[in-house]
């Protein structure tokens, strides 16, 4: 893609996401900061990197790379285009042949102060948050001082139901929870566990069809 189409193309798809499915922040125990985090969501939907990526303030989003799926993002030029020119995507292989590499490209993004989106349930569901896999313990296990924020990803698998090629318009809002406490001496089921369990906690939110204060605002921000 000619670099000079990419900033373009970055504003219309995400112009195009707000336009369809709202991509509303909800901001509900932690706020927009320029530090390193690692943004863990539920997965539903193709669309999923685009929502938590629209629903980012600009200054966050330049900084913020989505961890996606290298058989599916890089299956094409095109897609391969939007994922990595377009979102900053960093293409893992999910296969497990390259676990040490895929850690390490992880590990070097938030050691340099940037952020990462994580989907840590591995593959599509339809709605309800599956177990964990152990690739968001041992990241945290491996860059300790990255916050943890969980962001449940509301009503976006009705949009775009698994299997199905057509969109259904409706407003769905990513609500970013309270950064996980480091709790000494847990171990990985625990943890994983806990980590899930927040996720949840956020699907339950008694806020979840109120408008938040700083929702609002952050619905403007490009």
């Amino acid at each position: 893609m000619i670099p000079l189409l990419q900033p373009a193309l970055r504003h219309g798809l995400l112009g195009l996401t707000r336009l369809l499915v709202g991509a509303r922040a909800s901001w509900e125990g932690s706020a927009p900061a320029d530090v390193p985090r690692i943004y863990f969501a539920n997965h539903t939907s193709h669309l999923d990197t685009l929502a938590v990526m629209a629903a980012l303030p600009a200054e966050l989003r330049a900084r913020t790379h989505p961890v996606a799926a290298l058989d599916y993002w890089g299956g094409s030029a095109l897609r391969r285009a939007i994922a990595v020119g377009c979102l900053n995507a960093l293409l893992v292989d999910r296969t497990g042949k390259a676990t040490a590499e895929v850690m390490d490209a992880m590990a070097a993004v938030l050691e340099s102060g940037q952020s990462l989106i994580l989907f840590p349930e591995g593959t599509r569901g339809d709605g309800t948050v599956a177990p964990f896999k152990s690739g968001l313990y041992h990241l945290s296990q491996r860059v300790p001082n990255a916050e943890l924020v969980p962001v449940f990803i509301e009503n976006l698998h009705r949009v775009m139901p698994k299997g199905m090629p057509l969109l259904v318009p409706l407003i769905c809002t990513m609500r970013f929870g309270a950064p996980l406490e480091a709790v000494a001496g847990e171990d990985k089921a625990a943890f994983l566990e806990r980590a899930r369990d927040a996720l949840v906690s956020l699907s339950r939110s008694p806020s979840a069809s109120q408008p938040d204060s700083q929702s609002t605002g952050q619905r403007t921000a490009q």
